[in-house]
């Protein structure tokens, strides 16, 4: 664990920066988060990837619950449905976080990440052709399940996973976005607790301080902005983000 007296702010800017510009994205559209900063910290900063998970959920359980109470104001919630995906998720991310501290799961990530850039081209598709109809989701709990596992195991995946497949199945883009945030604050800290008791308070580090920093004060602009985006143009943004992180990603692990 680092010693925060000593910080020299000027080297943990661009985790704000970077902690400001994930959580804007992931408030209003629901996902990235996560899979920014994981795929920061693992590529780029060489952590393994149980300690970047670790310490993306530990700033996870700040950011989403300033989120959650921004979304919760705007009436962005879906509680129905907010009910039904988080006790799934709470358990799939704590199976996530001891498989990723135990195991190496990175086989299957291309695989599940070419998914999600197949499921983000569909959104577009959606998005550009016309009026959306809203529709109650029929898979939910299952859809909680394997969001939460992917979530923990890969270091990101609740939003990408869960927003992006409610959507398909017709729910409408701000109650999805607001309800999937908000309930991620209990995958989060659930996930974090699972990681401490794995690996204790490494995942404690100058570059979680960062990241913690700059979620914080980005966190309550998501509700406003998921609120205020018409539903088309909402759809086609996630879609658009969905296939090119995914992309990235799948880049990452095959070259």
């Amino acid at each position: 664990m680092p010693d925060f007296s000593t910080i020299d702010f000027a080297a943990i800017l661009p985790f704000i920066a970077i902690g400001f510009a994930a959580q804007v994205i992931d408030g209003a559209l629901g996902m990235a988060f996560g899979l920014i900063n994981s795929t920061l910290l693992v590529s780029m900063l060489g952590m393994p990837p149980a300690l970047a998970s670790a310490s993306v959920h530990a700033v996870e359980t700040f950011t989403t619950a300033a989120s959650g109470v921004s979304h919760i104001y705007h009436r962005n919630v879906d509680w129905r449905l907010f009910r039904r995906l988080v006790i799934p998720g709470v358990i799939g991310g704590v199976l996530g976080a001891y498989v990723l501290s135990n195991v190496d799961a990175a086989v299957a990530k291309p695989f599940v990440m070419a998914y999600l850039a197949a499921i983000g081209l569909f959104l577009l598709y959606r998005a550009w052709r016309g009026a959306l109809s809203v529709q109650s989701p029929k898979i939910v709990a299952p859809l909680g399940l394997v969001g939460g596992f992917l979530d923990a195991a890969g270091g990101g995946g609740w939003g990408p996973v869960v927003t992006s497949n409610l959507l398909v199945q017709g729910s409408a883009p701000r109650t999805t976005i607001g309800t999937v945030n908000t309930s991620e604050f209990f995958l989060t800290a659930t996930v974090s607790i699972t990681f401490f008791t794995q690996m204790g308070l490494a995942a404690f580090t100058l570059a979680t301080l960062g990241l913690l920093i700059g979620g914080l004060v980005a966190a309550p602009l998501g509700g406003v902005l998921a609120k205020r985006v018409p539903a088309r143009p909402l759809m086609a943004m996630v879609g658009t983000l969905l296939t090119l992180t995914s992309a990235y990603t799948i880049w990452q692990a095959l070259r």
